[in-house]
């Protein structure tokens, strides 16, 4: 340890976390500061990051308030810390990391080293199978309304390390500072936006939720994704139950479900008999209800699964509007492919992951799109059969220039 330093963190440890914010890019806090104006002072600026961390000095700066907008309409709120603020962050992130990994639960896979939305969805979707009810729960405001001291309590039972302790609650007491300028001091909450928030709400959780249902109700598995989660049951009654005492709990953790979005959902397929009037849920950008699908024998029947919701549709196609490509007659077709592509590929490995013929509209729709840019750039492409001639002979020589082109039948049939 260094002697003349309140608390021994490694430099590298400071530069590998500047590495990972670097990353991740994100907007500038309230200091206007971007990634590139750190860099350039770059030795300077991480210096004196670590000499402040190491001395017990550091003292984050206020986070700035913004706020999005939701598929509902609504807004959410992000806190934005500054550049600074935001390696020292992640610095106490990647040194708390790893021991918590070791105690988390299997069944919680939100922002986790080696777990991904993708197996939540696909172990959901197995049990649904096994399981005729769901419980489908919404924390009411959890980011703006997780207890400070409950949380403490968690991170001090994790490290001895003091200068983890001490910045975590600097950081959850830090200022908000709103678009004008006024400011709040937090008593509750910590920002979704911070680059510890995802770690420190999996802590939380852990405590609130995963050991208690491991404690409590062990026979009812559940997945959870941060604060969305859904858990199985075998009878409405026993939802029902389970419903009532998941809601007491958290109240005593200082915590609310959504009275009108947590629900109980019955998994209704061809084998489940009666009616109730909650037969599907969504589930991180999926909607789980009974669907006609074929079994090994190409028998048609009715199976509750999941797949692409109208809401993350919806989002999708909006956003792909917004790049107004049938506009922009300036792109030649290979611009268009380095413009789109990261798009496409983003589409295609989450919504595709469980069933590749869901991805199918929002193929036909870019294909749409990329048609009526064809026709207003090439005059000799405004027929249709000379667009499609076109795009087939572009599709034979390069197969690869739009992700979804490698997919024969999403790249063939979705302009036919």
């Amino acid at each position: 340890m260094n002697k003349t330093k309140s608390f021994d963190i490694s430099k590298h440890l400071v530069f590998s976390a500047f590495k990972k914010v670097k990353a991740n890019r994100g907007s500038a806090g309230v200091d206007g500061q971007e990634v590139k104006d750190f860099e350039n002072r770059l030795k300077d600026n991480l210096y004196k990051i670590w000499n402040r961390m190491s001395s017990g000095t550091y003292f984050p700066k206020p986070v700035l308030r913004v706020e999005i907008p939701k598929a509902d309409g609504r807004m959410r709120p992000l806190g934005i810390p500054t550049i600074t603020d935001r390696i020292a962050q992640m610095t106490a992130k990647m040194a708390l990391e790893p021991s918590l990994e070791t105690v988390f639960h299997t069944d919680s896979y939100g922002y986790r080293p080696g777990k991904s939305a993708e197996q939540a969805i696909r172990i959901t979707r197995q049990r649904c199978w096994r399981f005729d009810w769901v419980i489908d729960l919404d924390i009411k405001g959890f980011f703006d309304n997780l207890d400070h001291d409950l949380l403490m309590k968690a991170v001090v039972r994790h490290t001895q390390e003091r200068w983890i302790i001490l910045y975590i609650e600097r950081w959850l007491k830090a200022p908000v500072q709103f678009q004008d300028d006024t400011q709040i001091y937090p008593l509750k909450g910590t920002p979704q936006g911070g680059v510890i928030s995802p770690l420190l709400a999996n802590l939380f959780l852990h405590y609130a939720f995963d050991m208690w249902m491991d404690r409590e109700f062990p026979s009812n598995p559940f997945a959870r994704y941060a604060d969305d989660v859904v858990v199985h049951c075998r009878t409405q009654a026993e939802a029902e139950h389970l419903k009532e005492k998941i809601t007491a709990r958290m109240r005593e953790c200082n915590l609310e479900l959504h009275p009108d979005k947590t629900k109980i959902v019955y998994c209704k397929d061809d084998n489940r008999k009666g009616n109730y009037h909650h037969t599907e849920f969504d589930f991180l950008g999926f909607t789980f209800r009974s669907r006609t699908a074929k079994n090994r024998c190409g028998v048609l029947f009715n199976g509750f699964n999941p797949a692409v919701s109208m809401k993350s549709r919806k989002a999708f196609s909006n956003r792909l509007k917004s790049f107004r490509l049938q506009r922009r007659s300036d792109l030649n077709i290979f611009e268009i492919s380095r413009l789109i592509n990261p798009l496409l590929r983003g589409w295609l490995n989450y919504f595709g992951c469980v069933n590749e013929s869901e991805t199918y509209f929002i193929m036909k729709q870019f294909n749409s799109i990329l048609y009526r840019w064809g026709r207003r750039k090439y005059k000799r492409l405004r027929g249709r059969k000379a667009f499609f001639r076109w795009i087939k002979r572009l599709m034979g020589r390069y197969p690869d220039l739009f992700i979804h082109w490698r997919i024969k039948w999403l790249g063939v049939m979705t302009i036919q």
